[in-house]
């Protein structure tokens, strides 16, 4: 009888451990890297665009000086915000002053579940920026090539590095950059990419704003678990 106990008790014994392994497999790890910021062949997974596209003035630029790095190993995404019009432009646009970088699309997608919040580790020049994340379209036209979009402002105070930490919840669906009033949430789990941006005009009360240069170095951007 003994031996029989002695069998079952390890037999639920392995059972336990089997099962906490599986749990701590499910659990994802408390961060995630993205993307980093960190050498040239890191800055080929992104793309720009601005106003210039479409009759604006503005320009942008994200690269490593040459040398290899930035002041501190980090991607310099720069530029010039205008709100003016190219001289003859045909284009009718309802705003200028505007660039962006954006991910370059994936093989697949990002998969975010089981994420609570995105990370940047940034060092700006005072002007609030737009944080990005692209999905699966199946909330504004499903079959449409076009991805959902998600947006969040994002600070980068001036000359000091800071890891700004964004939760997935704050992330508000939009259509063309204005917000759509309506309740949904992000599936984290088919992120397509991601972009960052600035605007002349808007953002957060005390940041910096208006026509002119901005300059934002950029570290990396991760997915956090938070506790």
């Amino acid at each position: 009888m003994s031996r029989f106990r002695s069998l079952l008790q390890a037999s639920v014994n392995a059972t336990k451990k089997a099962f906490t392994w599986n749990i701590e497999e499910w659990i994802p790890p408390a961060e995630k890297y993205i993307f980093k910021f960190h050498s040239k062949e890191d800055l080929k997974r992104w793309h720009l665009y601005s106003d210039s596209q479409y009759g604006g003035l503005s320009s942008a630029s994200l690269e490593i000086p040459d040398g290899g790095k930035g002041s501190d190993g980090t991607g310099i995404f720069s530029g010039n915000l205008s709100v003016d019009l190219s001289e003859g432009s045909k284009l009718n646009i309802s705003r200028s002053g505007f660039c962006g970088m954006r991910s370059k699309k994936f093989d697949g997608f990002i998969d975010l579940d089981g994420y609570d919040a995105i990370a940047m580790r940034l060092r700006g020049d005072g002007r609030c920026y737009i944080s990005t994340i692209y999905t699966e379209n199946w909330v504004n036209s499903p079959g449409q090539t076009e991805d959902n979009s998600w947006q969040a402002f994002v600070f980068a105070p001036k000359d000091r590095w800071y890891t700004a930490k964004i939760p997935l919840a704050r992330y508000l669906p939009t259509w063309r950059g204005n917000v759509i009033d309506v309740e949904m949430e992000m599936n984290p789990g088919r992120v397509l990419g991601m972009s960052l941006s600035v605007n002349a005009e808007g953002g957060a009360v005390g940041a910096k704003s208006g026509a002119g240069d901005f300059r934002v170095e950029i570290d990396w951007i991760k997915a956090l678990r938070m506790p």
